[in-house]
């Protein structure tokens, strides 16, 4: 395991490392950051504070406590060809999807505690190791599921493969869980924290539900499974999607959980439902929404199949189907698997084909498309005034947050990039298939 510190950070102002980062696409997890200072121009031997060879693989995005950047990786004994094909027959893996999907011969789960001065790696902690996992996805890893901060706890989440709390001081386990659902592809979802409970969304080919677990214990609070669906087959009733907590001008508290056929509104506290909506046929949801509060809107992708972008209003109660709560929506160009995101009053998207779009967020007019060349799973960011875009070609795009596109930079890393980045104060945050990246001071 190495270290590649590229510049000498031995003394550091105090307060540089002050904020933080604790879950899926930030404090707000919507992809905004207010870090100042964050590099425009980067690269392999440019504006690199320092770089880091992590062991194992895993699409989990890093997060940062104020002291330590914490992931998850799965270290993965690869089968040979013939093995392989063989875990694929023991699974009752269909011959026609050998090519679209990859397994292990055993992986290790584990979690990773990394210095954020010099990117050392300080913990190496393995916290389970599964013999002959299920298959997942090609695009898919063992440990996809970005880690929540809840106090002094660390919530790594790996699906039902386990979710397990660790303690930041101590480094050790403090309770584990382990929820089984056929994920079908792998593990996505990941985990989030209301006030002291840990909600997790667990959409399988073979059951749905939304679980709240007590963040302290792990204990199950409520459970509430999803509405009957109309999809005949478990692959099309499957999501992977993050939650996101909201508050609607009434007052009410919503916890919002995009799933396949149904976007649906809970209350927090209990999992009772507020309100749900059908919004096709979409299926392994991945695009965690986002909200306006100015406009009292949720924005959503509505997964694979023909993904469209709706505007929600959150305003209803019981189905809302058939309320008249669509302000608007477009099918074109719209990402099955990356995030959109909201700056001001434009929402801005990235095709999983390398298409971009500007959205008016009230009325849903398209200020502009553009090609922006790649294939793209992670969501892109915002930081200092710039939006970060990174694709599985190790390019990073930026630019401009604007009604007119204007390219700012165009970076290039050695690997590929699946998992979304992080900013801090004067340092951008990238993890790649094979490495952790710090860019600025």
């Amino acid at each position: 395991m190495r270290f590649i510190p590229l510049l000498i950070l031995a003394i550091l102002p105090s307060g540089l490392f002050a904020d933080n980062w604790p879950q899926f696409r930030g404090p707000t997890g919507d992809g905004i950051a207010t870090a100042e200072n964050v590099p425009l121009d980067f690269g392999e031997e440019s504006n690199i504070a320092w770089k880091t060879d992590l062991p194992g693989r895993g699409w989990s995005s890093p997060i940062f406590d104020g002291e330590a950047f914490w992931l998850t990786t799965a270290i993965e004994k690869f089968p040979t060809e013939e093995e392989r094909i063989e875990l694929f027959k023991k699974q009752g893996v269909e011959e026609k999807k050998f090519k679209q999907l990859q397994v292990a011969s055993s992986i290790e789960l584990t979690v990773l505690k990394v210095d954020p001065n010099s990117g050392e790696i300080l913990l190496e902690k393995p916290l389970q190791s599964v013999p002959t996992p299920e298959a997942i996805h090609s695009l898919n890893s063992y440990a996809s599921p970005t880690p929540v901060l809840s106090g002094d706890l660390v919530i790594a989440h790996f699906g039902s493969f386990g979710t397990y709390a660790l303690d930041r001081k101590t480094e050790k386990v403090v309770w584990e869980r382990k929820i089984k659902i056929d994920h079908s592809v792998g593990p996505g979802s990941s985990p989030f924290i209301a006030d002291d409970l840990l909600i997790l969304i667990c959409d399988g080919t073979d059951q749905q539900f939304v679980i709240a677990l007590q963040v302290s214990t792990g204990e199950t609070v409520w459970r509430t499974d999803r509405p009957a669906m109309r999809a005949p087959k478990g692959d099309q009733k499957k999501a992977y999607c993050t939650p996101i907590l909201i508050k609607d001008q009434a007052g009410r508290d919503q916890l919002i959980c995009m799933g396949a056929q149904w976007l649906i509104s809970y209350e927090p506290k209990t999992g009772k439902e507020f309100w749900r909506f059908d919004h096709g046929s979409g299926f392994s949801v991945v695009p965690r929404p986002v909200f306006s509060d100015k406009h009292q809107l949720v924005y959503i992708s509505t997964g694979f199949g023909k993904p469209k972008l709706m505007a929600i209003r959150v305003d209803g109660s019981g189905d809302i189907t058939k309320q008249d709560k669509v302000a608007w929506e477009d099918p074109k160009r719209i990402p099955a698997k990356p995030s959109p995101l909201l700056v001001g009053d434009e929402l801005y998207l990235i095709s999983d084909g390398g298409v971009g779009s500007c959205f008016d967020a009230a009325t849903g007019t398209l200020h502009w498309n553009e090609r922006i060349d790649g294939n793209y799973s992670a969501s892109p960011l915002f930081a200092d005034g710039k939006i970060y875009l990174g694709n599985q070609e190790g390019t990073v795009t930026v630019f401009a947050p604007e009604k007119t596109y204007r390219e700012m930079a165009k970076n290039q890393i050695a690997g590929s990039i699946m998992a979304s980045p992080a900013a801090l104060d004067g340092a951008l945050i990238l993890r790649s298939d094979t490495a952790l990246y710090r860019f600025g001071k």
